[in-house]
Protein backbone atom coordinates (compact mmCIF):
# COMPACT_ATOMS: atom_id res chain seq x y z
CA UNK A 1 0.00 0.00 0.00
CA UNK A 2 1.34 3.20 -0.69
CA UNK A 3 1.19 6.69 1.86
CA UNK A 4 0.16 9.57 1.10
CA UNK A 5 2.52 12.31 0.91
CA UNK A 6 2.73 16.29 1.60
CA UNK A 7 5.82 18.50 1.16
CA UNK A 8 8.73 19.13 3.95
CA UNK A 9 9.07 22.87 4.26
CA UNK A 10 7.89 25.95 2.50
CA UNK A 11 8.12 26.89 -0.86
CA UNK A 12 6.99 30.16 -2.74
CA UNK A 13 6.69 31.64 -6.41
CA UNK A 14 5.90 34.94 -7.89
CA UNK A 15 4.41 36.09 -11.31
CA UNK A 16 1.82 37.17 -13.26
CA UNK A 17 -1.62 35.06 -14.12
CA UNK A 18 -1.49 34.08 -18.08
CA UNK A 19 -5.12 35.46 -18.31
CA UNK A 20 -5.75 37.67 -15.80
CA UNK A 21 -2.45 39.61 -15.69
CA UNK A 22 -2.87 39.66 -12.21
CA UNK A 23 0.51 39.96 -10.44
CA UNK A 24 0.55 36.90 -7.65
CA UNK A 25 2.84 35.52 -4.95
CA UNK A 26 1.81 31.94 -3.76
CA UNK A 27 3.41 29.71 -1.35
CA UNK A 28 3.60 26.26 -0.49
CA UNK A 29 3.16 24.72 2.74
CA UNK A 30 2.87 20.81 4.26
CA UNK A 31 -0.44 19.91 4.79
CA UNK A 32 -2.12 16.93 6.95
CA UNK A 33 -2.87 13.68 6.08
CA UNK A 34 -6.39 13.39 3.92
CA UNK A 35 -6.68 16.92 4.08
CA UNK A 36 -5.76 16.99 -0.26
CA UNK A 37 -5.23 20.04 -2.17
CA UNK A 38 -6.33 23.17 -0.73
CA UNK A 39 -6.17 26.78 -2.16
CA UNK A 40 -6.36 29.63 0.69
CA UNK A 41 -6.99 33.17 -0.78
CA UNK A 42 -4.79 35.18 1.35
CA UNK A 43 -6.11 38.64 0.35
CA UNK A 44 -9.24 38.43 1.32
CA UNK A 45 -10.43 38.87 4.81
CA UNK A 46 -10.72 35.25 6.58
CA UNK A 47 -8.90 33.82 3.81
CA UNK A 48 -11.59 31.33 2.48
CA UNK A 49 -10.13 27.91 1.69
CA UNK A 50 -10.89 26.45 -1.51
CA UNK A 51 -10.85 22.61 -2.07
CA UNK A 52 -9.47 21.40 -5.50
CA UNK A 53 -11.78 18.88 -6.65
CA UNK A 54 -14.53 18.51 -9.27
CA UNK A 55 -17.05 19.84 -6.45
CA UNK A 56 -15.39 23.01 -6.48
CA UNK A 57 -14.46 23.69 -10.56
CA UNK A 58 -16.21 26.24 -12.21
CA UNK A 59 -17.59 24.61 -15.26
CA UNK A 60 -19.31 27.33 -17.07
CA UNK A 61 -17.49 30.99 -15.94
CA UNK A 62 -13.66 30.75 -17.42
CA UNK A 63 -12.99 29.05 -20.79
CA UNK A 64 -9.64 27.40 -22.11
CA UNK A 65 -7.98 27.01 -18.58
CA UNK A 66 -9.02 24.79 -15.05
CA UNK A 67 -10.30 26.77 -12.26
CA UNK A 68 -12.24 26.20 -9.16
CA UNK A 69 -14.06 28.42 -6.32
CA UNK A 70 -16.96 28.66 -4.09
CA UNK A 71 -18.96 31.76 -2.41
CA UNK A 72 -17.58 34.66 -5.18
CA UNK A 73 -14.23 33.08 -4.38
CA UNK A 74 -12.34 32.14 -7.28
CA UNK A 75 -8.58 30.85 -8.29
CA UNK A 76 -8.06 30.29 -11.83
CA UNK A 77 -5.66 28.17 -13.93
CA UNK A 78 -4.37 25.26 -11.34
CA UNK A 79 -4.22 22.65 -14.44
CA UNK A 80 -0.09 22.98 -14.52
CA UNK A 81 0.01 23.00 -10.28
CA UNK A 82 -2.37 20.16 -10.23
CA UNK A 83 -0.50 18.24 -13.06
CA UNK A 84 2.90 19.08 -10.79
CA UNK A 85 0.96 18.36 -7.68
CA UNK A 86 -0.25 14.79 -9.41
CA UNK A 87 2.86 13.36 -11.05
CA UNK A 88 5.01 14.42 -7.94
CA UNK A 89 2.23 12.37 -5.70
CA UNK A 90 1.80 14.80 -3.44
CA UNK A 91 -1.71 14.18 -2.37
CA UNK A 92 -2.15 16.97 0.72
CA UNK A 93 -0.68 20.50 0.50
CA UNK A 94 -2.05 23.96 0.98
CA UNK A 95 -1.53 26.56 -1.33
CA UNK A 96 -1.88 30.13 -0.03
CA UNK A 97 -2.37 32.79 -3.32
CA UNK A 98 -3.33 36.39 -2.94
CA UNK A 99 -4.66 37.14 -6.36
CA UNK A 100 -7.00 35.29 -8.36
CA UNK A 101 -4.90 32.98 -10.87
CA UNK A 102 -1.82 31.26 -9.99
CA UNK A 103 1.25 32.76 -11.62
CA UNK A 104 1.72 31.72 -15.25
CA UNK A 105 5.47 31.26 -15.04
CA UNK A 106 6.99 29.92 -18.16
CA UNK A 107 3.78 28.40 -19.57
CA UNK A 108 4.71 25.27 -18.54
CA UNK A 109 4.50 23.37 -15.26
CA UNK A 110 8.61 22.80 -14.82
CA UNK A 111 8.87 25.72 -12.36
CA UNK A 112 6.40 24.70 -9.93
CA UNK A 113 8.12 20.69 -9.99
CA UNK A 114 11.36 22.41 -9.10
CA UNK A 115 10.00 24.54 -6.60
CA UNK A 116 8.07 21.71 -4.90
CA UNK A 117 11.17 19.40 -4.85
CA UNK A 118 13.11 21.76 -3.57
CA UNK A 119 10.45 21.69 -0.52
CA UNK A 120 10.97 17.84 -0.18
CA UNK A 121 8.31 15.56 -0.68
CA UNK A 122 7.80 12.82 2.59
CA UNK A 123 5.73 10.61 3.35
CA UNK A 124 2.69 10.66 5.67
CA UNK A 125 1.25 7.33 8.18
CA UNK A 126 -2.15 7.32 6.20
CA UNK A 127 -2.49 5.06 3.23
CA UNK A 128 -2.95 6.46 -0.11
CA UNK A 129 -6.39 5.90 -1.70
CA UNK A 130 -5.98 5.13 -5.34
CA UNK A 131 -9.08 4.75 -8.07
CA UNK A 132 -8.46 1.24 -10.08
CA UNK A 133 -10.75 1.68 -12.83
CA UNK A 134 -12.27 -2.03 -13.50
CA UNK A 135 -14.61 -1.17 -16.38
CA UNK A 136 -14.00 1.06 -19.47
CA UNK A 137 -15.33 4.65 -19.10
CA UNK A 138 -15.97 6.98 -22.06
CA UNK A 139 -17.12 10.79 -22.94
CA UNK A 140 -17.39 12.14 -26.51
CA UNK A 141 -18.06 15.64 -27.69
CA UNK A 142 -18.69 16.11 -30.99
CA UNK A 143 -14.93 14.57 -32.91
CA UNK A 144 -13.35 14.62 -28.70
CA UNK A 145 -13.36 11.58 -26.64
CA UNK A 146 -12.01 10.23 -23.94
CA UNK A 147 -11.77 6.32 -22.52
CA UNK A 148 -10.44 5.10 -19.68
CA UNK A 149 -9.47 1.28 -19.35
CA UNK A 150 -8.58 -1.21 -16.52
CA UNK A 151 -4.54 -1.27 -16.39
CA UNK A 152 -1.78 -2.05 -14.05
CA UNK A 153 -0.52 1.51 -14.16
CA UNK A 154 -1.57 5.39 -15.08
CA UNK A 155 -0.89 5.31 -18.34
CA UNK A 156 -1.92 8.22 -20.59
CA UNK A 157 -2.23 7.94 -24.78
CA UNK A 158 -3.14 11.53 -26.46
CA UNK A 159 -3.88 12.21 -29.92
CA UNK A 160 -3.90 15.91 -31.33
CA UNK A 161 -4.95 16.91 -34.87
CA UNK A 162 -5.53 20.82 -35.49
CA UNK A 163 -6.64 22.14 -38.69
CA UNK A 164 -3.35 24.10 -38.96
CA UNK A 165 -0.26 22.37 -40.70
CA UNK A 166 1.73 22.76 -37.72
CA UNK A 167 -0.51 21.14 -35.56
CA UNK A 168 -1.61 18.15 -37.83
CA UNK A 169 -1.84 14.86 -35.85
CA UNK A 170 0.68 14.35 -33.27
CA UNK A 171 0.11 11.22 -31.15
CA UNK A 172 2.14 10.38 -27.78
CA UNK A 173 1.52 7.43 -24.79
CA UNK A 174 3.08 7.64 -21.71
CA UNK A 175 3.78 5.91 -18.37
CA UNK A 176 3.36 8.75 -15.86
CA UNK A 177 5.63 9.10 -13.34
CA UNK A 178 7.67 11.67 -11.39
CA UNK A 179 10.98 11.22 -13.42
CA UNK A 180 9.42 10.93 -17.03
CA UNK A 181 7.00 13.94 -15.81
CA UNK A 182 9.86 15.79 -14.89
CA UNK A 183 12.16 15.88 -17.85
CA UNK A 184 9.33 14.98 -21.12
CA UNK A 185 6.20 16.16 -19.96
CA UNK A 186 6.67 19.24 -17.48
CA UNK A 187 8.74 21.85 -19.56
CA UNK A 188 6.11 21.44 -22.28
CA UNK A 189 4.45 25.23 -22.64
CA UNK A 190 0.80 26.05 -23.41
CA UNK A 191 -0.19 27.52 -26.71
CA UNK A 192 -2.31 29.22 -29.42
CA UNK A 193 -2.91 30.01 -32.72
CA UNK A 194 -1.49 33.19 -34.06
CA UNK A 195 -5.09 33.81 -35.85
CA UNK A 196 -6.93 33.31 -32.55
CA UNK A 197 -4.72 35.11 -30.40
CA UNK A 198 -6.55 39.03 -30.62
CA UNK A 199 -9.79 37.63 -30.22
CA UNK A 200 -8.92 35.58 -27.63
CA UNK A 201 -7.43 39.41 -25.47
CA UNK A 202 -10.53 40.85 -27.00
CA UNK A 203 -11.93 38.66 -24.74
CA UNK A 204 -10.42 39.05 -21.48
CA UNK A 205 -8.42 36.14 -22.39
CA UNK A 206 -4.01 35.76 -22.57
CA UNK A 207 -3.65 39.64 -20.60
CA UNK A 208 -1.09 38.48 -18.78
CA UNK A 209 0.56 35.92 -21.99
CA UNK A 210 3.48 36.71 -24.40
CA UNK A 211 5.70 35.02 -26.70
CA UNK A 212 8.21 33.64 -23.68
CA UNK A 213 5.30 32.20 -21.59
CA UNK A 214 2.71 30.71 -24.87
CA UNK A 215 3.71 29.53 -27.86
CA UNK A 216 2.10 31.70 -30.42
CA UNK A 217 2.03 29.13 -33.74
CA UNK A 218 1.64 30.63 -37.23
CA UNK A 219 1.29 30.00 -40.51
CA UNK A 220 5.12 29.02 -41.06
CA UNK A 221 6.19 28.49 -37.23
CA UNK A 222 6.32 29.34 -33.70
CA UNK A 223 6.72 33.04 -33.42
CA UNK A 224 9.75 34.60 -31.48
CA UNK A 225 10.36 31.04 -29.66
CA UNK A 226 11.73 27.79 -30.43
CA UNK A 227 10.23 24.42 -29.76
CA UNK A 228 11.42 22.66 -26.92
CA UNK A 229 10.13 19.17 -28.37
CA UNK A 230 9.07 18.52 -31.78
CA UNK A 231 5.98 17.31 -30.45
CA UNK A 232 5.76 20.53 -27.93
CA UNK A 233 2.30 20.69 -28.04
CA UNK A 234 0.81 16.89 -27.11
CA UNK A 235 2.97 16.88 -24.38
CA UNK A 236 1.56 20.13 -23.28
CA UNK A 237 -2.28 18.74 -23.57
CA UNK A 238 -1.04 15.70 -21.75
CA UNK A 239 0.18 17.89 -19.63
CA UNK A 240 -3.21 19.80 -18.35
CA UNK A 241 -5.14 16.29 -18.95
CA UNK A 242 -3.10 14.96 -15.97
CA UNK A 243 -3.99 18.01 -13.93
CA UNK A 244 -7.55 18.43 -14.91
CA UNK A 245 -7.84 14.57 -13.59
CA UNK A 246 -6.39 15.28 -10.29
CA UNK A 247 -9.71 17.09 -9.64
CA UNK A 248 -11.39 13.79 -9.24
CA UNK A 249 -9.19 14.00 -5.69
CA UNK A 250 -7.15 10.56 -5.93
CA UNK A 251 -4.59 9.12 -8.28
CA UNK A 252 -6.02 6.42 -10.74
CA UNK A 253 -4.45 3.46 -12.17
CA UNK A 254 -5.99 2.82 -15.69
CA UNK A 255 -5.01 3.83 -19.37
CA UNK A 256 -6.23 6.78 -20.14
CA UNK A 257 -7.17 7.33 -24.58
CA UNK A 258 -7.94 10.90 -25.45
CA UNK A 259 -8.39 12.06 -28.57
CA UNK A 260 -8.73 15.97 -29.31
CA UNK A 261 -9.99 16.67 -25.49
CA UNK A 262 -9.82 19.73 -23.84
CA UNK A 263 -10.57 21.41 -20.13
CA UNK A 264 -13.74 20.79 -20.31
CA UNK A 265 -13.88 17.15 -21.47
CA UNK A 266 -11.11 15.81 -19.33
CA UNK A 267 -13.03 17.25 -16.12
CA UNK A 268 -16.24 15.33 -17.19
CA UNK A 269 -14.26 12.49 -17.25
CA UNK A 270 -13.13 13.49 -13.75
CA UNK A 271 -16.50 14.03 -12.35
CA UNK A 272 -17.37 10.35 -13.89
CA UNK A 273 -14.18 9.26 -11.62
CA UNK A 274 -14.86 11.46 -8.90
CA UNK A 275 -18.77 9.75 -8.73
CA UNK A 276 -16.86 6.19 -8.97
CA UNK A 277 -14.54 6.98 -5.69
CA UNK A 278 -17.49 8.00 -3.93
CA UNK A 279 -19.97 5.06 -4.63
CA UNK A 280 -16.32 3.22 -3.67
CA UNK A 281 -15.59 4.72 -0.40
CA UNK A 282 -19.50 5.85 0.12
CA UNK A 283 -20.41 2.34 2.73
CA UNK A 284 -17.49 4.70 5.04
CA UNK A 285 -18.19 8.31 4.42
CA UNK A 286 -21.27 10.08 5.47
CA UNK A 287 -21.78 13.26 2.79
CA UNK A 288 -25.04 14.70 5.34
CA UNK A 289 -24.66 16.78 8.03
CA UNK A 290 -24.77 15.36 11.60
CA UNK A 291 -26.99 17.73 14.07
CA UNK A 292 -26.29 17.52 18.07
CA UNK A 293 -29.32 14.92 18.67
CA UNK A 294 -27.13 12.56 15.96
CA UNK A 295 -24.12 13.35 17.68
CA UNK A 296 -25.97 12.33 21.34
CA UNK A 297 -26.40 9.16 19.48
CA UNK A 298 -22.74 8.34 18.91
CA UNK A 299 -20.43 10.00 22.17
CA UNK A 300 -21.77 9.97 25.71
CA UNK A 301 -21.56 13.63 25.69
CA UNK A 302 -24.29 16.07 27.50
CA UNK A 303 -24.48 19.65 27.39
CA UNK A 304 -22.84 21.49 29.26
CA UNK A 305 -19.85 19.30 28.28
CA UNK A 306 -21.04 18.55 24.70
CA UNK A 307 -18.35 21.08 22.92
CA UNK A 308 -19.74 20.05 19.26
CA UNK A 309 -23.13 21.55 17.67
CA UNK A 310 -22.48 19.75 14.42
CA UNK A 311 -20.33 17.32 12.35
CA UNK A 312 -20.32 18.38 8.36
CA UNK A 313 -18.09 15.21 6.68
CA UNK A 314 -17.28 11.99 8.59
CA UNK A 315 -15.03 9.48 7.20
CA UNK A 316 -15.88 6.74 9.59
CA UNK A 317 -12.56 5.56 10.93
CA UNK A 318 -10.65 7.83 8.90
CA UNK A 319 -11.59 11.71 9.23
CA UNK A 320 -14.38 13.82 10.78
CA UNK A 321 -15.20 17.84 10.73
CA UNK A 322 -16.74 19.71 13.55
CA UNK A 323 -17.97 22.98 13.82
CA UNK A 324 -18.49 24.63 17.09
CA UNK A 325 -20.23 28.44 17.48
CA UNK A 326 -18.59 29.88 20.56
CA UNK A 327 -21.06 32.27 22.00
CA UNK A 328 -21.34 34.42 25.72
CA UNK A 329 -23.69 31.70 26.38
CA UNK A 330 -21.08 29.42 27.05
CA UNK A 331 -20.68 28.76 30.63
CA UNK A 332 -16.72 28.95 31.17
CA UNK A 333 -16.69 31.95 30.08
CA UNK A 334 -18.25 33.18 33.21
CA UNK A 335 -15.35 32.30 34.94
CA UNK A 336 -12.46 32.47 32.83
CA UNK A 337 -10.58 35.53 32.45
CA UNK A 338 -13.55 37.85 33.28
CA UNK A 339 -13.81 41.35 31.35
CA UNK A 340 -11.77 39.52 28.48
CA UNK A 341 -13.66 36.34 27.72
CA UNK A 342 -10.71 33.43 26.20
CA UNK A 343 -11.91 29.98 25.75
CA UNK A 344 -9.82 27.41 27.36
CA UNK A 345 -7.66 25.76 25.68
CA UNK A 346 -7.84 22.44 27.33
CA UNK A 347 -11.77 22.84 26.47
CA UNK A 348 -10.52 23.37 22.61
CA UNK A 349 -8.44 19.83 22.88
CA UNK A 350 -11.70 18.67 24.37
CA UNK A 351 -13.98 19.60 21.70
CA UNK A 352 -11.21 17.98 18.78
CA UNK A 353 -11.28 14.99 21.31
CA UNK A 354 -14.99 15.11 21.05
CA UNK A 355 -15.06 15.55 16.97
CA UNK A 356 -12.14 12.37 17.45
CA UNK A 357 -14.74 10.23 19.40
CA UNK A 358 -17.72 10.58 16.59
CA UNK A 359 -15.04 9.72 13.81
CA UNK A 360 -13.95 6.52 15.76
CA UNK A 361 -17.57 5.20 17.41
CA UNK A 362 -19.57 5.87 14.34
CA UNK A 363 -17.79 2.70 12.69
CA UNK A 364 -19.74 -0.70 12.67
CA UNK A 365 -16.51 -2.44 14.83
CA UNK A 366 -16.68 0.59 17.83
CA UNK A 367 -20.26 1.10 17.57
CA UNK A 368 -21.29 1.19 21.73
CA UNK A 369 -18.10 1.76 22.76
CA UNK A 370 -16.56 4.91 24.62
CA UNK A 371 -13.24 6.41 24.44
CA UNK A 372 -11.18 7.67 26.88
CA UNK A 373 -7.86 9.78 26.99
CA UNK A 374 -4.34 7.99 27.19
CA UNK A 375 -2.01 10.70 26.07
CA UNK A 376 -2.54 14.02 24.17
CA UNK A 377 0.65 15.54 22.80
CA UNK A 378 2.10 18.07 20.44
CA UNK A 379 -0.51 20.65 21.96
CA UNK A 380 0.06 24.06 20.78
CA UNK A 381 -2.36 27.31 21.22
CA UNK A 382 -1.93 30.02 18.28
CA UNK A 383 -4.65 32.35 18.68
CA UNK A 384 -6.83 33.02 21.63
CA UNK A 385 -10.93 32.06 20.83
CA UNK A 386 -13.98 34.47 21.69
CA UNK A 387 -17.05 34.98 21.72
CA UNK A 388 -18.60 35.14 18.14
CA UNK A 389 -15.80 32.44 16.21
CA UNK A 390 -16.96 29.49 14.63
CA UNK A 391 -14.49 26.85 15.65
CA UNK A 392 -13.86 24.61 13.01
CA UNK A 393 -12.66 21.22 14.27
CA UNK A 394 -10.74 18.87 11.76
CA UNK A 395 -9.25 15.15 12.94
CA UNK A 396 -7.58 12.70 11.00
CA UNK A 397 -7.02 8.34 12.04
CA UNK A 398 -3.19 7.95 12.05
CA UNK A 399 -4.15 5.11 13.79
CA UNK A 400 -7.28 2.96 14.65
CA UNK A 401 -6.84 -0.39 16.25
CA UNK A 402 -9.84 -2.52 18.13
CA UNK A 403 -8.69 -1.26 21.09
CA UNK A 404 -6.78 2.07 20.94
CA UNK A 405 -7.55 5.05 18.34
CA UNK A 406 -4.31 7.54 17.52
CA UNK A 407 -5.62 11.49 16.44
CA UNK A 408 -4.59 14.35 14.87
CA UNK A 409 -6.34 17.39 15.57
CA UNK A 410 -6.13 20.92 14.83
CA UNK A 411 -8.72 24.00 15.73
CA UNK A 412 -9.19 26.80 13.11
CA UNK A 413 -11.09 30.37 13.34
CA UNK A 414 -11.60 31.78 9.37
CA UNK A 415 -9.36 29.69 7.78
CA UNK A 416 -5.97 30.21 10.54
CA UNK A 417 -4.93 27.06 12.68
CA UNK A 418 -5.84 28.46 16.26
CA UNK A 419 -4.86 25.19 17.89
CA UNK A 420 -3.93 21.20 17.41
CA UNK A 421 -2.86 18.08 18.93
CA UNK A 422 -2.23 14.60 18.71
CA UNK A 423 -3.99 12.35 21.47
CA UNK A 424 -4.51 8.79 21.83
CA UNK A 425 -7.43 6.78 23.48
CA UNK A 426 -8.45 3.68 24.99
CA UNK A 427 -11.97 2.45 23.36
CA UNK A 428 -13.40 0.40 25.72
CA UNK A 429 -17.03 -0.90 26.23
CA UNK A 430 -19.68 0.94 27.16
Amino acid sequence: MEKQKTIASQASLSGTGIHTGNKVNMTFKPAQASSGVVFIRTDIHGAPRIQANVQSFLATKFSRRSSIGNNGVEVQTIEHLMSALSSLGIDNIDVEIDNNELPGLDGSAIKFVEALEKAGIVEQEQEKYIHVIKEPICIEDGASSITIVPSKEFKISYTLNYNHPLLETQFLEISVNAEYFKTEIAPARTFCLESEASELQNQGLGLGANYDNTLVVGRTGVIKNILRFKDEFVRHKILDLIGDLCLAGCPIRGHVIALKSGHSLNLKIAQKIYGQKIKVQGANTMERVLDINEIMKIIPHRVPFLFVDRVTHLEKGKRAVGVKNVTMNDYFFKGHFPGRPVMPGVIIVEAMAQVGGVMMLASEENKGKLAFFLSINNVKFRKPVIPGDQLILEVEAIKVKSKTGQVRGRALVDGKVVAEADFICALVNS
